[in-house]
């Protein structure tokens, strides 16, 4: 690839990729579903969901589709002189891709279980196409089982196991705490650079007992889940940032799921680390890793979801992010803002997250009004 110039950032939400490219000197361009009142830095930007005072954004799962996203970067894809696909990206031109433009052997979950299950400790999984057989391994044991779909990601969809239809996979279900590992690879060498504690919240309204993606706390446990990753991203031929997914247990850890590309812990990454994380991500893209760097503070990220129908003021609270237009409605359950944080000691930088949460929730006006159309493009 020829020197790059300009970069194509493209998935759900953009904002924090686009801002660290911007930051490097690129010319960058946007395809998102989300375009957040404090999204400014960037050259031209393209939004699936268009945000207007005083209607509603509707719901993700109903406007979002990859062929949306697609439609709305087509441009873009021809004009960029490299691609940065992240979390919702369509299939792109491998050429221009800086990451992993085949990535089914990992989306796929059960290709992905069935491809590492004799080298990583995993939990069983089955793929089930007959309720009734599910019900037959959950009788069958004392073992208890989650739901979880093929493929998605944000653990939206993944349930405890009580019955279902159509394809989804029975996995085993582990209790631990949920942890990550940030790994950079060239394909040939392999770091990992950080490690989280994930934040999991069950009690997202509408989404009830799922274990839904609700941020990170860096710099997590070290050791053995390091190694274990770096080595788990270059047997399955990543390049780039990379994500592992465990559940740690006492001292055991076992493999959930892989992310195969720039992840949720970005900018906890880069707060924590201190680095410019796009600038590490292309240089491992190139086949040059990073010295590993030591962790300058600890980082927060909470992602805050609507606690009810809500509409949203001008939001000027310090550590707020992915800010929705004022006067906007958001549904209950839907993503409402990001909060991040950062101190000294995990403690204060919890403490800090913890309080501009309650602050933000205070500023909301709730309403009780039926939801009017959805608005999408």
């Amino acid at each position: 690839m020829s020197k790059m110039e300009e970069i194509l950032v493209i998935g759900v939400n953009t904002r924090p990729v686009v801002e660290s490219a911007f930051r490097l000197g690129y010319r960058v361009y946007s395809a998102g579903y989300y375009c957040t009142a404090d999204f400014k830095h960037y050259t031209e930007r393209r939004c699936i969901l268009r945000e207007r005072s005083g209607e509603s954004c509707g719901r993700f799962h109903e406007n979002f589709s990859q062929e949306k996203l697609l439609e709305a970067a087509s441009d873009f894809i021809e004009r960029a002189d490299g691609i940065i696909p992240l979390t919702g990206a369509p299939p792109l031109p491998g050429e221009k891709v800086l990451g992993n433009s085949r990535v089914d052997h990992v989306e796929d979950k059960y290709r992905l279980y069935r491809r590492i299950r004799n080298s990583y400790p995993t939990p069983e999984t089955h793929l089930i196409s007959d309720p009734a057989e599910a019900m037959e391994i959950v009788a069958a044991g004392e073992k208890k089982y989650i739901a979880k779909p093929v493929s998605g990601a944000g653990g939206f969809g993944v349930t405890e196991f009580r019955e279902g239809d159509g394809e989804f996979l029975l996995q085993e279900y582990i209790e631990g705490v949920p942890v990550s590992a940030s790994v950079l690879s060239t394909g040939e060498d392999a770091i990992t650079v950080l490690t989280s504690r994930q934040i999991i919240d069950r009690g997202v309204p509408g989404f009830e007992g799922q274990f839904v993606y609700a941020g990170n706390m860096t710099p997590g446990p070290s050791g053995e889940i390091e190694d274990l990753a770096s080595d788990l991203i270059l047997d399955l031929s990543l390049r780039g940032s990379n994500g592992v997914d465990l559940i740690m247990r006492d001292s055991e850890l076992y493999v959930i799921e892989v992310n195969p590309r720039i992840q949720g812990t970005f900018e906890c990454a880069e707060a924590s680390l201190g680095i410019n994380m796009v600038d590490a991500h292309i240089r491992a893209c190139m086949g040059e890793l990073i010295e590993k760097p030591d962790p300058v503070s600890y980082a927060v990220k909470r992602i805050l979801y609507a606690p009810a129908r809500c509409r949203v003021g001008e939001i000027k609270t310090m550590g707020v992010h992915d800010l929705p237009v004022p006067g906007t409605i958001i549904e209950e359950g839907e993503p409402l803002l990001t909060v991040l944080a950062s101190h000294n000691s995990m403690e204060a930088a919890e403490n800090l997250a913890s309080n501009i949460c309650s602050r933000v929730k205070k500023e909301l006006h709730y309403l009780r009004c039926p939801p009017p159309r959805p608005q999408g493009v």
